[in-house]
């Protein structure tokens, strides 16, 4: 997979992640097409706010920086295999946070 390849397929969707490729956005972040890469991944998906919670892993294409862009922005996007339909990724130290808050609603 390449990073056209990548853009036609979610331009061809009308997925929300073309704004990724647009000329405006990439201009304002000071990107460019060349600076992008893909890889294929695999991620954790559907985290649950218990200790035994259901993940599940799910094949992604990773959406890349090579080098870091205006206001150092380095993140990356990814998107499913099957439908390239954007995933979010949830980190670890997020997944903390939001985990000690429903425990402090719950206990109210």
């Amino acid at each position: 997979m390449t990073v056209s390849e990548l853009k036609r397929e979610t331009e061809k969707r009308q997925n929300l992640s073309q704004d990724y490729f647009t000329r405006k956005s990439m201009q304002f972040f000071g990107d460019s097409i060349k600076n992008y890469g893909v890889r294929s991944t695999t991620i954790k998906f559907g985290y649950s706010f218990e200790r035994n919670g259901n993940q599940t892993d799910i094949d992604v294409w990773e959406l890349y920086r090579r080098k870091p862009v205006k206001y150092g922005l380095r993140s990356s996007a990814y998107f499913r295999k099957t439908n390239f339909e954007e995933v979010f990724k949830i980190r670890a130290s997020h997944l903390k946070t939001m985990t000690i808050a429903l425990n402090i609603l719950m206990s109210e």
